[in-house]
């Protein structure tokens, strides 16, 4: 792709997230151009096309596929679907960026990533939580050595997701798929976890080599769990907790990291989720308290930066720091907890 100004990129799947962050991330990105649409929905992709001037609707995936600018596809199905579409997507010859999980089990996300290296063509996997301007901040600050030795990273992500709800309000919204066994391959902890054993992982610059979970179906009647409980261990020794739920009301405390160490804890609010901003406060072991500042202009859309880096990794030949194997890891430690 050497000498291009930018990618192409079309989206499979046009439902909400696709919606209101990665098609607006994707006309933020510098070098990156939204350029098609693939959904059966119709109704949801002219939402999209709406604000995308130029973008081309499809509701044949061969069609979508077989479009010669395309350079690269952005996966935003039910998890079920990731991995046919990225292998259809890579037979193609298009590079594939595919939400999170990598699909619903590890066998289905290393059969992705073998068809993908044999077409020879890049396969990431969309944890946007890494690009998050502030969780980047964190690990620089980890990696200074401002917080000593970590001995803990704490995370708590939930929401509320009763059995009716509804991404869209409009006519034609898909349904509620995330409390579909067949669709989902889970609950709240296929959904949700997935963020945080990635960015756990991130923040320390080493992985997770033993987690196991809890499971609950407490609140509400669907066939997949509503919440979850996970603990688990680094490669240094350093400990690992989460909790992931859809049955906690959306007006409670639902989005905490908490990193301690030897020197300092850090205590982020609100910064996991699709939007930028959040708080990041020090507590230094005398007691003192400081929030590290952060230039506004670098605290935009995790999904505007993380296209940026995949599509600067297509036209320029850089590095991506997040292989595919790293993606496969995390995989295995979703199915393990999952035993």
């Amino acid at each position: 792709m050497d000498g291009q100004e930018h990618v192409c990129w079309g989206i499979v799947g046009c439902g909400w997230v696709a919606r209101d962050y990665v098609a607006p991330g994707m006309r933020a990105a510098h070098g990156a151009k939204l350029v098609a649409l693939c959904d059966l929905n119709q109704q949801a992709m002219a939402r999209i096309a709406a604000a995308t001037p130029g973008a081309q609707q499809f509701t044949d995936l061969d069609m979508f596929l077989a479009l010669p600018e395309l350079d690269a596809v952005y996966v935003a199905t039910p998890n079920h679907l990731h991995a046919p579409l990225t292998i259809a997507a890579a037979q193609a010859g298009k590079h594939v960026l595919c939400e999170k999980p990598m699909a619903t089990g590890i066998a289905d996300a290393e059969r992705m990533v073998a068809a993908c290296n044999g077409m020879n063509v890049r396969y990431a996997t969309a944890f946007d939580q890494r690009f998050h301007a502030r969780h980047g901040q964190l690990r620089g600050l980890i990696e200074a050595g401002s917080l000593g030795m970590i001995t803990r990273v704490a995370i708590h992500y939930a929401c509320w997701t009763p059995t009716d709800w509804r991404p869209e309000t409009d006519e034609g919204a898909h349904e509620n798929w995330r409390i579909d066994p067949a669709q989902a391959g889970g609950g709240a902890f296929i959904d949700l976890a997935p963020h945080g054993l990635d960015l756990a992982q991130y923040l320390l610059g080493e992985t997770l080599d033993v987690v196991s979970a809890m499971f609950q179906r407490r609140v509400f009647t669907y066939p997949v769990d509503d919440g979850a409980m996970l603990i688990g261990r680094f490669a240094s020794g350093a400990l690992f907790s989460q909790h992931v739920a859809y049955n906690c009301p959306d007006t409670f405390p639902r989005r905490t990291l908490e990193v301690y160490g030897t020197h300092a804890a850090a205590i982020l609010r609100n910064t996991m989720g699709q939007t930028p901003g959040g708080t990041l406060t020090l507590i230094h072991a005398d007691g003192r308290e400081e929030q590290p500042f952060i230039d506004p202009r670098d605290d935009v859309s995790p999904f505007q930066r993380q296209v940026e880096a995949f599509s600067q990794h297509l036209l320029n030949s850089t590095p991506f720091p997040f292989p595919p194997a790293r993606d496969l890891h995390t995989m295995s430690l979703i199915e393990q907890a999952g035993q």
